[in-house]
């Protein structure tokens, strides 16, 4: 005797088999060759003409010497790495105050609520019901000749329309919204190591403009001393009227560029305090780091290319949202194949309240209903090439995020090699200004020298104390470059 499932049983197994044997029709991922070189590149020849400027002994470029136990910037939290106070409070007030950071932090919240949505398909949604009516039938319309009024109460459990997921489709939806969801937290943590960065690099820039603010404002003071120096002189006619004029331009060119170095310098808190989301409870302090602490700044292993792949959070969110794209291809593919749906209900019904759970009075209903797409003219075969052109969107994508995340890096380390003999050059040509300076003020006291030598040594000299101050600067955010194009900051 062939035994008979009730319905709702065969409905369970036709649930728990399609629950167990769901797989994708997805293509099998595998991860595109990163499209750059096995190493970043070193100027070999230009170490060694800086090697020769330097007599074959100076210059800490070319060879990208770092310390045994200098740790990667991944594995360096930037408490670690930017060891000033004030800084410190800054990254921390925009890590909690940050609009931008705060928005990709809610875009988290938005693609896990999109995941959450899509992967409760892959189970049936059950439904409790209640429904009663009443109806009155007119006499012409019964057997009986007599109207007559109906009742009826049903209370139940229902399962509505759920896709048994034999192709896979609902599987590689949920394979693809899992992979958005963590390419969008991935984008969260590339946010905040870049926002640490644009603070640091913010920070120190309106402390060069401070530090070129303070030299301008001394230079202007000293010059206008002489200026008035030189003004007593001219109307006693012990100086020419060039010289007072000269003198004149010296000091108005002081001032001009402390006015211009107070804006920038104005202007560079603005954009510090739109990072940090707040106002600074405290003015700024501090100095541009010294040659030591640069030297620690920039003393980051490089490593290998290859390991961008796993440090930079932009490259791994750029890889989750190519494997998003290839698990819609398994989605598209299942659209070709029939699609089984499954309604079922059980419960009870009455014609009165009272005996909704007497015996006898159980009820149910099974549905289950089968598509076969026969003619969609070519709507299926559209949205596979959509999602497989999309694919090749997000290979691109990610290549291109592996290079310029290379370039990053090889501009950094380039940065690294040079900066720290242009500084060096650059306070030796101060240093020589400073000295020429002296030696000309000297000629002029003796009478040998002319006003306009000494005025020419002042020039000189402002300029290459600023510039010195511009290298300085470059070669601090060089540092800061390096630290985030590795990976680090999220500590």
């Amino acid at each position: 005797m062939t035994k008979r499932f009730p319905p709702l049983t065969l409905s369970l197994s036709l649930l728990g088999a399609a629950l167990l044997s769901a797989c994708s029709m997805a293509p099998t991922y595998q991860r595109p060759e990163a499209p750059v070189a096995a190493a970043f590149p070193v100027d070999t020849a230009g170490a060694a003409s800086r090697n020769t400027n330097n007599g074959g002994t100076g210059g800490t470029g070319g060879t990208r010497a770092t310390p045994a136990d200098a740790k990667p910037a991944v594995d360096t939290g930037w408490r670690d790495y930017f060891s000033e106070p004030r800084l410190q409070q800054l990254i921390g007030a925009a890590l909690e105050n940050n609009r931008d950071l705060r928005t990709a932090a809610l875009r988290i919240e938005e693609a896990r609520a999109q995941y959450d949505i899509q992967s409760a398909d892959r189970l049936p949604n059950l439904n409790g019901s209640f429904a009663g009516s009443k109806g009155k039938t007119p006499a012409f319309l019964t057997s009986s000749g007599n109207s007559a009024i109906s009742k009826r109460y049903d209370v139940g459990l229902s399962v509505s329309s759920f896709e048994l997921d034999f192709f896979g489709r609902v599987k590689s939806l949920n394979d693809a919204a899992l992979a958005a969801y963590l390419a969008t937290d991935e984008a969260r943590q590339a946010a905040q190591i870049a926002l640490v960065a644009q603070v640091a690099q913010a920070y120190y820039t309106e402390r060069a403009y401070a530090e070129q603010y303070a030299l301008a404002q001394q230079t202007y003071e000293a010059r206008a001393r002489t200026y008035k120096l030189t003004q007593q002189r001219a109307e006693v006619g012990a100086s020419s009227r060039l010289d007072l004029r000269s003198n004149e331009t010296l000091m108005e060119t002081a001032r001009a560029a402390a006015l211009t170095l107070a804006r920038q310098r104005a202007q560079a808190q603005n954009a510090l305090t739109l990072l940090v989301g707040q106002a600074p409870t405290a003015p700024s302090s501090g100095a541009m780091p010294s040659d030591a602490q640069l030297d620690a700044l920039s003393a980051v292993p490089e490593g290998l290319p290859s390991d961008l792949l796993t440090r930079r959070p932009d490259i791994r969110a750029a890889e989750q949202r190519l494997k998003s794209a290839n698990a819609n291809i398994g989605a598209a593919r299942a659209a070709f194949f029939p699609r089984i749906s499954l309604t079922a209900a059980v419960g009870s019904s009455s014609p009165s309240l009272g005996g909704l759970f007497d015996s006898g009075s159980g009820s149910w209903s099974f549905a289950p209903q089968l598509v076969l797409p026969i003619f969609d003219a070519g709507r299926n075969r559209a949205n596979l090439t959509i999602t497989e052109v999309r694919k090749n969107l997000a290979i691109a994508d990610y290549e291109k995020t592996i290079q310029t995340a290379f370039r990053e890096v090889a501009d950094a380390l380039a940065a690294r090699d040079y900066l720290g003999d242009q500084v060096n050059a650059q306070r030796a040509v101060q240093e020589a200004q400073e000295d020429r300076l002296k030696l000309l003020q000297l000629r002029f006291d003796n009478g040998v020298a002319s006003s306009l030598d000494v005025l020419d040594a002042q020039r000189e000299l402002f300029s290459a104390q600023q510039t010195l101050v511009q290298a300085r600067l470059l070669r601090t955010t060089s540092a800061i470059d390096l630290y985030r194009s590795l990976g680090g900051g999220l500590k």
